[in-house]
């Protein structure tokens, strides 16, 4: 097994049965330990005296848990030996019915014995069994412990030359070493001397004469009475110093003596001051029930029946012959009676359960004990101990001088009862009781989910309970001769939802189109419901706690929030804010100002594209490399005619970007325009001279004009759709003017929308320009097309969307 040393101080009480000295005897103490288990216990001998009471006790420990499972102690016992090679309960020993007692708790264990006998000589150990597999040990080094008694020594006895006696001197032994100096106790003819000193002497041990020795303290247990010279000396020996009886039954005191001379009178009596030299026959509490006879010389009987609990005393024997008394001041025979408590001990064996018939009181087998198996007695079975098969599916009991045992079985199956008739709610106390009939009373375990529970009681008590406790719960009922065990009970705690956590997944940055969780998260039961929120707008009801969101926009992004809600209450969630990023929409811009724009002034380009996280903005012109400009707003100051060519910008953020519209900006020069102002004056006078003298001309000419409409067979020029047969210059002035007011707009790919500016020339010069300058023409032409269709310094993104917008002044 396993040994380990260590020094410690315990000690072992002694007492005597009568007399109430006690002893203790300290000694170093061993421990066997193998890891976190082990036994300490007293190693170095102990001796007691027979008759006496002695206590040896121990401490143990063992690991809390094995393989994550909590540590129980099954059993634990004392023995001496081994039955099958398994170490054998001392109770289950029928040597020391009724005299054995086992006070144990969960780290100590103490054995007494009582009416200690000299066959009690042995070495006790100790042995644990737990609820593990291989969970059991013994402290194997044990506590030595010996029974002995007091004895009268002769030393140097020599004869009398003339009388029959001898001389020397006597000495009062023991095997047992006591610590310390003493007192010791002579008795000479049962009577006590003055002597005081472990030897006596004497001149002359005549051969009338018995001796006998104790010491203080040990009265109840002096040696026997011994002759100086010769065999033939006075002397009473008791058969028993302790006898115990059950109220109502008979018990036989009994007792040896020697007569030197001829007994001339003898009786029993008790020494109590009011009872002194009387005998028992005599007294009327007595009459009828006692009887003294010998079956033999010099051995006498007192017998009492129906036995009361006055009858409890002591008992002596008294003789007197020619010349001597036997007036013994050695005790007697201590009788106590008390009420029958006789039971069936069942002792746990690893060859099965063991039946002990027990009682209280030391009945010293003086009568044959009766065992019932089912109410049928077992004939073969007369001593305390039953030697038979213990079958856990039967009843057996035991009788001793026809008073009878409780019956003893097997714990019936546990029923398993809940205190709540409705529904259990959290912090609401509540009740599992477990009961089975068995005897001895059964041992109860409470299990949830298979897991043992500290709880050993027959009640559970779930004082406030939580969540944590819904379960399956069952017991078991356990004695030494089976367990059995109970049905399963659902423990169902009800609660409104406590609190309700919002929570999105991925956690991550959140991207348009990707697929999105929200979570509400609520400890309820029943399970909750759950009622969705945007803003105050409601989404969806029902008993999901995830939205999803599958292909997430930017319209999706905003304020979302849940409610819990079950019978017995609603609980809000705290809002979240969902943040959807995605790239930049299709930019828009916009010149400011919106009115013509004049030569020398400023303008502002705006870009502005929807965009999450927000976007930055880069203006480009075309077919240049670097940026022009940085921001959503690009502003050209005094517009010149190199500003002319093909603008637009670059939406962009962590998640994309986006190009704008390109837009045209062409500026006409000053000279041009104030050609244009001289043009527009002649040809007003023009159209109103040629006007007047239309309205002027005579008839003639009108029928000449129509004459000259006949037909004729020459070929003519064809007519002008718009314009007729006017002359040339006429055509040229027509055009002028129509062309003046004439804007033509040119749309690409079905695009609505138009963004047009004219710039005017800043003032008119009125001077003289040439035949080709007379006939120019102002006009502003707006294309929109899409950027792709344009030439450009960067292509752009699959799919993206753009357009061409662009005014052009340019002379005709």
């Amino acid at each position: 097994m396993f040994y380990q040393t260590e020094m410690s101080r315990s000690a072992v009480r002694l007492r005597a049965a009568a007399g109430g000295f006690v002893v203790f005897l300290l000694s170093l103490s061993g421990v066997q330990a193998q890891n976190d288990r082990g036994v300490t216990y007293s190693t170095n001998p102990i001796c007691a005296f027979k008759g006496s009471t002695v206590e040896l006790s121990c401490s143990y420990r063992y690991p809390s848990t094995v393989n994550g499972l909590s540590t129980t102690v099954a059993r634990t016992f004392w023995f001496t030996k081994l039955q099958d090679g398994e170490p054998f309960d001392l109770r289950a020993d029928s040597e020391y019915a009724g005299r054995v007692q086992y006070r144990c708790d969960e780290t100590r264990c103490t054995l007494n014995i009582t009416d200690l006998k000299e066959s009690d000589t042995a070495v006790y150990k100790f042995r644990l069994i737990t609820n593990h597999p291989g969970g059991s040990f013994t402290g194997e080094r044990g506590v030595s412990l010996t029974v002995t008694g007091f004895q009268v020594q002769k030393i140097s006895l020599s004869p009398c030359s003339s009388y029959p006696c001898t001389k020397g001197k006597l000495e009062c032994t023991s095997k047992c070493d006591l610590p310390g100096q003493h007192s010791y106790v002579w008795y000479k003819n049962g009577q006590e001397t003055d002597k005081e000193k472990y030897s006596y002497s004497e001149n002359y041990f005549y051969s009338a004469a018995s001796y006998s020795c104790t010491i203080k303290g040990y009265k109840a247990s002096p040696s026997p009475s011994v002759c100086a010279h010769g065999q033939s000396c006075n002397r009473v020996t008791y058969t028993d110093r302790r006898i115990c009886a059950f109220k109502g039954s008979s018990v036989d005191i009994s007792c040896t003596y020697n007569s030197y001379g001829a007994a001339s009178s003898k009786y029993w009596f008790s020494p109590k001051p009011y009872w002194r030299y009387v005998r028992p026959e005599n007294r009327a509490q007595y009459a009828g029930r006692v009887q003294v006879f010998e079956t033999e010389r010099g051995h006498s009987t007192l017998r009492i029946s129906d036995l009361r609990r006055s009858d409890s005393a002591e008992y002596r024997f008294k003789f007197t012959s020619r010349g001597f008394e036997w007036r013994s001041s050695l005790p007697g025979t201590t009788l106590t009676v008390t009420d029958p408590d006789l039971q069936v001990q069942v002792i746990w064996s690893s060859s099965g359960p063991k039946l002990i018939c027990h009682s209280s009181c030391i009945l010293g087998g003086r009568s044959p004990f009766v065992w019932f198996k089912n109410d049928t007695k077992v004939i073969k079975e007369t001593s305390s101990s039953y030697r038979g098969y213990v079958d856990p599916a039967d009843i057996y009991s035991c009788a001793y001088e026809n008073h009878s045992s409780m019956p003893v079985y097997a714990p019936t199956a546990p029923s398993l009862l809940i205190s709540s008739t409705g529904d259990i709610m959290k912090d609401t106390s509540v009740t599992l009781t477990c009961s089975s009939k068995a005897n001895p009373a059964p041992k109860y375990t409470w299990y949830k989910k298979n897991q043992p529970l500290l709880n050993k009681e027959a009640q559970l008590v779930l004082d406030a309970p939580q969540s944590s406790d819904s379960g399956e719960y069952y017991c078991t009922a356990e004695n030494e001769l089976e367990r059995r065990t109970s049905r399963f009970v659902f423990v169902d705690v009800r609660y409104r939802p406590e609190s309700a956590t919002l929570s999105v997944s991925p956690s991550a940055e959140i991207v348009e189109g990707s697929s999105v969780n929200l979570t509400c998260s609520s400890d309820a039961n029943p399970a909750a419901n759950y009622t969705w929120y945007k803003g105050n707008q409601t989404l969806l009801q029902g008993s999901e706690s995830i939205y999803n969101l599958s292909s997430i926009s930017s319209e999706d992004r905003g304020i979302y929030s849940c409610k819990s809600e079950n019978q017995y209450g609603r609980v809000n969630s705290t809002s979240l804010f969902l943040d959807v990023q995605y790239a930049p929409k299709l930019p828009s811009v916009s010149v400011s100002p919106s009115a013509e724009i004049v030569e020398g002034s400023s303008v502002n380009l705006t870009c502005s594209s929807d965009a999450n996280p927000a976007a930055t903005y880069t203006w480009y012109k075309e077919n240049e490399d670097s940026p022009i400009a940085v921001g959503p707003v690009f502003t050209i100051t005094d517009l010149r005619a190199e500003h002319n060519g093909n603008y637009y910008c670059e939406a962009q953020n962590s998640r994309g970007r986006h190009n704008s519209t390109l837009h045209l900006i062409y500026l006409a020069g000053a000279r041009i325009s104030a050609a244009l102002g001289s043009i527009t004056a002649v040809l007003l006078a023009i159209i109103f001279l040629a006007f007047f003298l239309w309205t002027r001309r005579p008839k003639s000419s009108i029928h000449q004009s129509k004459a000259e409409e006949a037909p004729d067979n020459r070929v003519k020029p064809a007519l002008d759709p718009l314009y007729g047969n006017l002359s040339a210059a006429q055509r040229r002035t027509q055009e002028q003017q129509r062309a003046f007011r004439h804007a033509s707009i040119r749309f690409f790919q079905n695009q609505a929308d138009v963004l047009y500016s004219s710039v005017r020339p800043a003032g008119l010069h009125r001077q003289t320009q040439k035949k080709d300058e007379e006939d120019e023409t102002e006009y502003t032409n707006v294309t929109i097309n899409t950027a792709s269709g344009l030439p450009g310094r960067r292509s752009q993104e699959a799919g993206e969307e753009s357009f061409c917008l662009y005014s052009t002044v340019k002379p005709h």
